[in-house]
């Protein structure tokens, strides 16, 4: 696969981040925007792999760093200027994006909770309206080891589907805990659970499954999902 295409969005004047366009070697009817988690941006070998493996099923994809990440800060930014950084990457790429093509959005733990509160409540913008979907990859529930701070209070406002792909041993929740509160919403949601897997994907060496065979089943099970 070619080297992704490079281009800059304006999140407010004077400060841009970057996108990173992976385009897919088949004609594509599906755009996808991933955004990376809190603590690595959109250059770490996971976020680079789920891409590389969705566009290689017949979907664009288009990565993009936070503000903070940017300008190599190690600590997220507050929820307003994450959302806002979404509202603007999405404008973006939403004018790129062929009219009959399907545009998601999600993102890796953090990138996709910010994600999940967009679009409980998106911005009136022609390019919001078109999003159709959104995937989760590990959904932070609450902070590992605090179950009682949940992040669940947006969720029931979200009207499109959901994917959730998630680890079974994820310390930021477990199945048995993520497992109730998305089967609730009333939208729909497809799960797909990564045996002991944890926030990252990674499963003990006793599996014999390598990183590599576990994020490619996870882009196909993505890229299928957007396209299905």
């Amino acid at each position: 696969m070619t080297a992704p295409r490079v281009r800059l969005v304006t999140v407010t004047p004077g400060t841009d981040v970057t996108a990173l366009c992976y385009q897919s070697a088949e004609p594509a009817r599906a755009t996808l925007v991933l955004a990376h988690g809190s603590g690595a941006d959109q250059r770490h070998r996971v976020m680079v792999a789920l891409a590389r493996g969705v566009a290689g099923h017949g979907v664009d994809v288009v990565t993009f760093n936070f503000v903070y990440t940017e300008q190599r800060r190690r600590s997220p930014d507050r929820g307003p200027a994450l959302e806002q950084a979404w509202s603007a990457v999405v404008d973006a790429i939403a004018a790129d994006v062929p009219a009959p093509h399907r545009l998601v959005i999600g993102g890796k733990s953090m990138g996709g909770r910010i994600a999940s509160m967009v679009l409980a409540d998106p911005p009136a913008s022609p390019a919001w309206a078109r999003v159709s979907g959104l995937v989760l990859l590990g959904y932070p529930l609450h902070p590992p080891g605090k179950p009682e701070q949940l992040r669940t209070a947006h969720l029931s406002a979200i009207r499109v589907p959901i994917l959730l792909v998630h680890g079974t041993r994820d310390a930021f929740g477990g199945r048995e805990e993520i497992e109730p509160v998305f089967q609730a919403l009333p939208t729909r949601v497809d799960c797909q659970f990564i045996d002991r897997g944890d926030h990252s994907f990674a499963v003990p060496k006793s599996t014999v499954l390598t990183e590599a065979t576990v994020l490619a089943s996870i882009s196909e099970r993505v890229a299928n999902w957007i396209l299905g």
